[in-house]
């Protein structure tokens, strides 16, 4: 987990994502650090991972030997924006982001 993860992560993220300026942007590849002030995130649906962890458990615990379990791979994937900190850095987000985007924080 980054260090600093909180209330005052946002600060930190923005003052770094207008540093980077338009060459540099980062795309993060957990939903927090769009949340918190970064501009971009793109990666795998926590939020479904833990559930389909929690059912490899349910069956593990129903008898199920963990060695005969199929390997998973992430299937549902999340785009969030944060058009705040696009904004700031002057960025016009086209609007074909904008529609693919799962979650657009204002």
């Amino acid at each position: 987990m980054p260090e600093g993860r909180g209330s005052d992560i946002g600060g930190p993220l923005r003052e770094r994502e207008a540093r980077q300026g338009r060459h540099g942007m980062a795309v993060y590849s957990q939903s927090f650090f769009a949340r918190d002030g970064g501009l971009l995130s793109y990666g795998v649906d926590e939020v479904d991972a833990w559930r389909r962890a929690a059912s490899y458990v349910d069956r593990i615990l129903r008898g199920a030997k963990p060695g005969d379990l199929p390997v998973q791979f992430p299937t549902k994937f999340q785009m969030v924006l944060n058009l705040k900190t696009a904004k700031a850095l002057g960025l016009a987000v086209p609007p074909s982001i904008l529609l693919r985007a799962d979650e657009v924080i204002e």
